[in-house]
Formats: structure tokens, sequence, C-alpha cells
């Protein structure tokens, strides 16, 4: 742990700037950049994360480093995956003036994250203050590649942690609730105001919990089952007789298919959870 002062280990909102404008960074819409500059909402995170002292932490889109050194307080390693070249060159130096003690705990991956498949150390949870264009493809994307992830929390648009949460019969539950469902139970873990980021976005943001848990018991495989769940969201308002059609090879087809899996040829894909879904994929001819 930091001896230093924590007040002085964090970075708060001069910090913030301050770092920026030595780097000459602007927050680009483009990457979906928001940094947080609140050392009590990092600090939240970390504690709702449940952060132990034996965990491997991989955390996407470090940025300046907020979050990092909050995690790098409470776990045993910390691996940051940052795609931003600037950001990237200059948080191990961040790491090392502030936390000096915890650097040799830090390691960066300078990378993509959707590129990602390798990571210097196996992580055991994901922390993430996610950009919020690439938010559900990189969960998914890490969820996939690094199963020994047992816990993840990430920070996402209010809207997009409404969609990863809701349960079938939500009219938000679609494709990223079904697929992160496959993954882990998930559950919205609390709400973060506009006025601890630098820029403040135009939205709400929510925290979202990700416990793994096996994937339901099928002979489909992963891809069957998930190409089930695009066809019967890409037209979600048909009943899935109509929706599987293009899938099943015919409107008789997903028929079919449908009355073998127990599910009504009447229902909407919003209705099914993610075993109903694996059941159809496992019932095509």
């Amino acid at each position: 742990m930091s001896t230093t002062e924590p007040s002085d280990v964090l970075l708060g909102p001069a910090d913030i700037r301050e770092l920026a404008a030595a780097l000459g960074v602007r927050p680009t819409k483009q990457r979906g950049q928001n940094f947080v500059i609140d050392a009590n909402t990092v600090r939240r995170i970390v504690r709702t994360a449940g952060v132990r002292e034996d965990d491997v932490v991989v955390e996407v889109g470090p940025g300046l480093g907020s979050l990092t050194l909050a995690l790098l307080e409470a776990a045993d390693q910390v691996v940051a995956v940052e795609i931003d070249d600037v950001l990237a060159a200059a948080l191990p130096s961040t790491i090392l003036a502030r936390m000096p003690e915890r650097a040799p705990r830090f390691s960066l991956v300078h990378s993509d994250a959707m590129q990602v498949t390798q990571l210097p150390a196996e992580p055991t949870a994901l922390v993430a203050n996610l950009p919020y264009n690439v938010a559900v493809p990189v969960l998914l994307h890490m969820l996939e590649h690094f199963p020994t992830i047992e816990r993840t929390l990430v920070m996402v648009q209010a809207e997009v942690a409404d969609r990863l949460a809701a349960a079938p019969g939500n009219k938000v539950y679609g494709v990223p609730s079904v697929k992160a469902n496959w993954y882990a139970e998930v559950k919205r873990a609390g709400s973060i105001g506009r006025n601890v980021f630098w820029p403040a976005p135009n939205v709400d943001s929510g925290l979202v919990s990700l416990v793994r848990r096996d994937p339901p018991k099928t002979t489909a495989t992963k891809k069957e089952v998930f190409a089930v769940v695009d066809a019967a969201f890409a037209q979600r308002r048909k009943t899935l007789r109509a929706a599987l059609a293009g899938w099943a090879g015919s409107p008789a087809a997903a028929e079919t298919a449908l009355v073998a899996a127990g599910v009504s040829p009447q229902a909407r894909g919003e209705s099914l959870t993610v075993e109903e879904f694996a059941r159809i994929a496992e019932a095509k001819a």
C-alpha cells in the first residue's frame, strides 16, 4: 500500500488538467474519452468491484490514470490496455511519480483492446471506464478471450448499462443483454453523475457488475447461439417464426426448430432467455 497521503496519490481535477496540458491532450469524441476527475468516484468503483489484494486487474482505456492509481492501491497487479499513443507513453511515468512502490506491479499494453488476445498476466478481474462508443464490443471481447476474468465492473453510458443488465421482457432487453448473459450474471451496480468527468458528458453513466458463470449447457457452439440472437433482434418486432426465417432457411424451418426447442413460434426475441436461444440453435435441422 502507498505510504503517501491518499489525496496526494490519486488524481484530482487540477492534476488531470495539468497532465493533459503538459501532454497536449484534449479528450476526443472519436474515442469516447471522458476522464474521471474525482478521487472519491474511482475509490467507489474499486470498492464496488470488490477488488482484492490477490487480484490481477485488467483495465481498458486508462486514460491519464485516475482509476489505474486507485486499482493499484487495492490489487496485486494492474494491466492497462491503452490505444492512444500519447496516453500510453505517459501513463507509466504518472504511476512511477505518484505511486513508486507499486509501479513494479503495473504493466501497460499499448494496443486496441479489440485486438488483444494475450496479456502479461492472467486477469482475475476487469474494471474499466469504457469508452462509450465501443463499450459493448470491448466488454464481450474481453469476456470471450480471457476466461480467467471472474468479476467485472464497467462504467458505461447509463442507457448501455440498462441494456446490458435488462431481463427478458424488458423493452431495452436485446443483443447486449443476451450475449453478456452467456458469460455472466449481470446487474446494475450504481449510477455516476456527469460532474465527475472532464469534459462532462451529455449523458449519465452507470456501473454494471458481471460475475462469471458457466455458459448454458448446449451442444450448439457460442457462434451458433449468437447467430440466432442476432437474427432474432435484427427484426425484433417480428415473431420468431418470421425473424428467424432467413437463419433457418424458411419460416417453416424456423417454426420446426422453435417447436423442437419448446419455444412458441409467435414469441419475440425480447421474451427469451439465453438458455432458450441455445435450445433453438441446438434444434436447427
